[in-house]
């Protein structure tokens, strides 16, 4: 059979490389002096050599037939294309976590949590950086120190400390003596917003907010400004919280390399900060902020947690709102806290979860944290043939496995596996809702702004994710409908899961995809000086048992207290 070819600027071609033209004129804006695409026509011959790639075949009345119809779809997509979308607009089609059966705790109401009495202002200033929420509510509370002079402190650190680490985008400084001021004044009067009244944090920096840059960490966008407060933004500052800092993340949410530098791990400075919440993790680890926020789509809590050593939560998928937030992945992306303990970790997440009239993405859920647990009553599983593995830090993570036996619990074997799933083929869903995510900014070639550009940094993910096929996207959903159910059965006996944060198959890509919660934790350092982690998988909807466990843990261990030498100085 001979080829089916088309002819572009009298250029015989083949239906392949008709998409490469297409992708090199119209996908990169490549127009004529009148403004329009230039001529593409269509030469019939067959279609047989290009659809093969794709493992298609079709007689030839088929391949005439499909010839016939591709001038359509070039009408179709250019019509999409002029309306102009963008990164906020989110598509109709929304995912759903639920498995068949699965009933979602009823809602209830924020949880009234308790500030310690009783607690001095330590004599060193340093020591201040490390304390917990809790702790520097009482300071506050007992009039130890004002909202005012506790923001005014790690705004200072973050000024010292910034230059080292470079985790920090824009300061929202003036917003946060102004809001710090209007926090002591509230209390003055007997009004009290609750734990986080007067905690300053960070906010990763694809959350917009009025006034400052919003620069998604990418050099085409470093100038953007958005006039809208970021849904998370919103609900931790009703809860009295400050916003001090927009922190890094590596470009449009992958690694930890910015527009402007690379986010370091305080407590190796050698080495970069994991990403994509890579300067909330770097600066909370160094004790610059009390807490901050970050986002995962696949990994970026539970990496740059698991590199700087502090205690990430990666909420169920539909708990926490992404308004106003940078669009990755509409089906896989989550918001959650980074702190340097799961009871802090719980706290900010009380405040953030529940819903917004602006995502409809949201599920109304109850949250419940019972504190201290007994781990001889609950079903505490784990990934034993990852376990059983030898790999770089398997010793850490057995390690694990013997404290929480020596705590009472009774560990059950599971497996999370199931070798009939193509789990890495479901990444295409990541990338082709990404790649239109930023589809504006592929066929403007603004792409070539990014710092990154080889084969696996997004510029070329974007590109490549453009022959990815509705059908073949649909497909992948619809396995995702089988890997949901396949979760659901393995974990609905067990309140907790143990894993390896990274190693053992396919969970971390698996249970990003199914939307299940995942708390990790420090429990370890290596010869470096760098901190290795262990993860807790919960069930959907039930952060609070894995909250409570690692909590346990936390306390049995100190990991988590342990401070970057670096950065506990009093000079």
């Amino acid at each position: 059979m001979t080829s089916l070819c088309l002819t572009h600027r009298g250029i015989r071609i083949s239906l392949l490389s008709f998409f490469l033209v297409l992708y090199a004129t119209s996908c990169k804006n490549n127009t004529t002096e009148t403004g329009e695409d230039p001529e593409i026509t269509v030469e019939i011959d067959s279609t047989y050599h290009a659809m093969n790639p794709m493992d298609l075949i079709f007689d030839s009345i088929e391949q005439t037939m499909i010839d016939s119809g591709m001038a359509d779809l070039m009408d179709a997509y250019r019509a999409i294309r002029a309306y102009g979308l963008s990164n906020s607009t989110p598509p109709a089609i929304q995912f759903n976590p639920l498995p068949y059966g699965f009933q979602i705790p009823e809602a209830t109401p924020k949880i009234i949590w308790e500030i310690p009495e009783g607690i001095s202002r330590p004599g060193w200033e340093v020591d201040l950086a490390f304390m917990s929420i809790p702790e520097l509510a009482s300071l506050i509370r007992s009039g130890e120190i004002s909202c005012l002079a506790l923001t005014e402190f790690f705004l200072n650190r973050l000024k010292k400390f910034d230059p080292q680490l470079h985790c920090v985008v824009t300061l929202t400084e003036e917003h946060a003596i102004e809001q710090a001021k209007k926090m002591d004044a509230e209390l003055a009067s007997g009004k009290d917003r609750g734990i986080l009244h007067g905690i300053p944090f960070g906010a990763k920096d694809l959350f917009s907010f009025p006034g400052y840059p919003t620069t998604w960490g990418a050099g085409a966008y470093k100038e953007q400004v958005l006039d809208e407060t970021a849904g998370i933004i919103k609900k931790l500052e009703e809860a009295g919280a400050i916003l001090v800092a927009k922190t890094t993340l590596g470009a449009l949410a992958m690694g930890d390399v910015w527009f402007a530098d690379t986010t370091r791990n305080p407590w190796n400075l050698e080495e970069g900060s994991s990403g994509s919440s890579a300067g909330s993790a770097s600066a909370t680890a160094a004790g610059l902020l009390p807490f901050a926020i970050g986002t995962e789509t696949w990994g970026s809590i539970v990496s740059p947690s698991t590199r700087c050593g502090t205690t990430g939560l990666r909420p169920t998928y539909g708990r926490v709102t992404r308004s106003g937030a940078m669009a990755l992945s509409w089906s896989m992306d989550k918001v959650g806290p980074l702190c340097r303990s799961a009871t802090d970790c719980a706290i900010v997440f009380d405040a953030i979860r529940g819903l917004d009239r602006t995502d409809k993405t949201l599920l109304d859920a109850g949250f419940t944290y019972p504190g201290e647990v007994v781990l001889s009553s609950l079903r505490i599983g784990y990934f034993k043939s990852a376990f059983d593995d030898d790999y770089e830090v398997s010793n850490f993570d057995k390690q694990t496995l013997k404290v929480l036996k020596k705590m009472g619990a009774q560990l059950i074997p599971v497996e999370l596996d199931n070798d009939d799933l193509p789990y890495y083929a479901m990444s295409i869903i990541l990338e082709a809702e990404a790649a239109a995510a930023f589809d504006e900014l592929t066929r403007s070639n603004r792409d070539s702004l990014l710092v990154r550009q080889h084969r696996y940094a997004w510029p070329n993910k974007f590109r490549t994710a453009r022959y990815i096929t509705a059908v073949e996207y649909i497909q992948a959903n619809r396995i995702r409908h089988d890997l949901i159910e396949d979760y659901y059965k393995r974990l609905k006996d067990f309140d907790v899961v143990v894993i390896p944060s990274f190693h053992g198959g396919n969970q971390l890509l698996a249970t990003n995809l199914t939307g299940h919660p995942v708390v990790v934790v420090p429990n370890g350092f290596k010869d470096s000086g760098s901190p290795t982690s262990i993860s807790f998988l919960g069930n959907l909807f039930d952060e609070g048992s894995i909250l409570a466990v690692a909590a346990a843990y936390q306390e049995a261990t100190s990991f988590n207290k342990k401070r970057p030498p670096s950065f506990n100085r009093t000079d």
